[in-house]
């Protein structure tokens, strides 16, 4: 992992690294995949600004499996909300590619909200939608088939990998890793894939994962 001085942190529409308390302090660190950016039960000491690459936010279950959260790309903020509240993470990440994050120290950020209005306001509007997301989450995994929750899953990694449907970009993600975010054995997602690609809904390349028809998807997932 190396250090280097931010020089963009984008939270938003709020380009961070132009606020004075924010720029003083904040540094580059890059982390190579599968490297742990921090873990369930730690204290945060800041909050951190991904730069390029996408890691996945996970929680560990009793029995040691992993439930993945959700998946954070190029511009996301991402641990501040246990930083606010002043608690231990409740979650894990780590890196899924290559990854820089601008790391900016808890005392920076919690000044920059004090003087900066719209920084507070772009908080609060991270805040909602991610508690819209969870609740959204939860209700998908309590009350919908698998079948149903890997097109609701699919769908939610076309943004994250800015996926064009019928080209040749595709979600690069682990079947273990996907099985994780739906809540389901390997084996189980492999088999519903096998199933998707027969319904001309995906192709595969490897272990990507080509959209080809998404209005479909959205019908499986039963979304209207």
């Amino acid at each position: 992992m190396n250090n280097l001085e931010c020089e963009e942190i984008l939270f938003g529409e709020i380009d961070l690294s132009k606020i004075e308390k924010i720029n003083s302090n904040s540094t580059h660190k890059r982390f190579k995949k599968n490297e742990v950016v921090f873990h369930e039960g730690t204290r945060p000491v800041g909050v951190y600004s991904i730069t390029s690459g996408r890691i996945k936010i996970y929680k560990t279950g009793v029995e040691g499996k992993d439930q993945i959260i959700q998946i954070l790309k190029s511009g996301d903020l991402m641990g501040y909300r246990a930083m606010l509240s002043e608690e231990q993470y409740p979650v894990s990440a780590e890196t899924l590619e290559d990854t820089t994050l601008c790391f900016i120290p808890k005392k920076d950020f919690i000044g920059a909200m004090s003087a900066n209005a719209d920084l507070t306001h772009e908080v609060i509007k991270s805040l909602s939608k991610d508690l819209t997301n969870m609740a959204d989450s939860l209700t998908v995994l309590a009350q919908k088939p698998v079948r149903e929750r890997l097109a609701g899953a699919l769908l939610i990694l076309i943004d994250t990998y800015d996926i064009v449907e019928g080209e040749q970009n595709g979600i690069n993600l682990t079947r273990e890793d996907l099985a994780n975010m739906v809540g389901t054995a390997t084996e189980t997602l492999i088999r519903l894939l096998h199933d998707f690609k027969d319904e001309h809904l995906i192709e595969t390349n490897g272990r990507k994962i080509l959209i080809k028809n998404k209005e479909k998807l959205r019908k499986v997932a039963n979304l209207s």
